[in-house]
This record gives structure tokens, C-alpha cells and sequence, in this order.
């Protein structure tokens, strides 16, 4: 009976949980949300910078230290289902302070340009940028009060297109959001 206690600990176990790769407990793995099923995952998506490195020093020139402009992004292998983009960069460090939102981005697009500019919508299409944390629309950049903090850029993948105005705030973003998740990843910024 002894042999088989590991067994039955793990069956119980199983029967409990449910399949893990959708229990609310379990982190959800790169390139995948908790409500997606593996299907419409098939391949991880990537977001880099050409200015930074994951986990790496954001340059100067991308703080309020420098000129305070957005860094260029690329990203790959979006899910096929997908039909908008949104992007939110905080900094967890100081409680989730919103240092960028930026939505309804076509599942077309594979990147941002350096230097978006700070406005309501981004010219000629229908991406709009919400309110950060200092109050103002578009990008502000790392400007710790103290010590090395990490940024997180945090791409959404959805299957829907978001019906909020310009200017809305991460935490209406964050709701609206919730259901239409086809697949997230990050990229970490450190600066000091």
C-alpha cells in the first residue's frame, strides 16, 4: 500500500487542480494566458529592444535622466488569432507605476518605432495611448527616486480590437482586457 501512496497523492492532486496549465495558482508561461488553450499558442511570442537587452541597463537616452523618448520594439510570432496589440510598461518596483499604454495596435504591426510621439493617437491609424502615471499620455521613461528598479514592457496579444477612449487609465485597460488574452510577454528594463 506504501508504494502506492505517491500515486494517489498525485491523483488526488490532479483531480483537485484540474489540468495545470490552466489553474489560476500556476504562473502562466511566457507567450501564453491562463484563459488560451495550447492550440492557439503554438509558437512563443518575443519582444526585444535594438537599445536594450532583457534584463539590461536601459540606456540613459530613455529616462527622464536623458531625452526621455520611447525605445524602439520589435516583436515576433503573435498568435494567428489575433486582432490588436496592446503594450503597458510599468515599473513594479514602485507599486505598478504606469510609465506607458498603448492599444488597439494591428496585429499587422511587428514594432514601434523609437520616439513615439506623446499623442492621443499615433497619425494615420487607430492606435491610441492611454494615461500614464505622471498624468500625461504616451511614453515617460524610468526616473527611480532611488535605487535600480525594473521595467517591465508587458504585449498583449487579443482577440478583439478595445472600445476605450484615448487617455484611459492601465486599470480599465488591464479590465477590458481580461478573456481576450491570446498570449503576453515581457521584456525587463533595469536603470538606476
Amino acid at each position: 500500500m506504501s508504494r502506492w501512496l505517491p500515486f494517489l497523492a498525485s491523483l488526488l492532486v490532479a483531480v483537485i487542480l484540474g489540468p495545470l496549465s490552466t489553474h489560476p495558482l500556476l504562473p502562466v508561461s511566457q507567450g501564453m494566458s491562463s484563459s488560451s488553450s495550447p492550440l492557439q499558442n503554438q509558437s512563443l511570442m518575443t519582444l526585444t529592444s535594438s537599445a536594450f537587452q532583457d534584463g539590461k541597463r536601459i540606456p540613459i537616452k530613455y529616462t527622464c535622466d536623458g531625452r526621455d523618448v520611447s525605445p524602439p520594439l520589435n516583436w515576433t510570432q503573435v498568435p494567428t488569432q489575433t486582432k490588436t496589440l496592446v503594450l503597458i510598461l510599468d515599473d513594479p518596483d514602485a507599486n505598478g507605476f504606469t510609465h506607458w499604454i498603448i492599444f488597439n495596435m494591428p496585429a499587422t504591426l511587428t514594432g514601434l518605432q523609437e520616439n513615439i510621439p506623446r499623442t492621443v493617437n499615433l497619425p494615420n491609424s487607430p492606435i491610441s495611448q492611454g494615461m500614464n502615471g505622471f498624468g500625461t499620455l504616451g511614453y515617460n521613461g524610468p526616473c527611480p527616486p532611488s535605487g535600480t528598479h525594473h521595467y517591465v514592457f508587458r504585449l498583449y496579444a487579443l482577440d478583439t480590437a478595445l472600445t476605450l477612449p484615448p487617455g484611459t487609465k492601465k486599470q480599465s485597460v488591464l479590465a477590458s482586457i481580461e478573456g481576450h488574452v491570446l498570449g503576453q510577454v515581457d521584456l525587463i528594463g533595469l536603470y538606476r
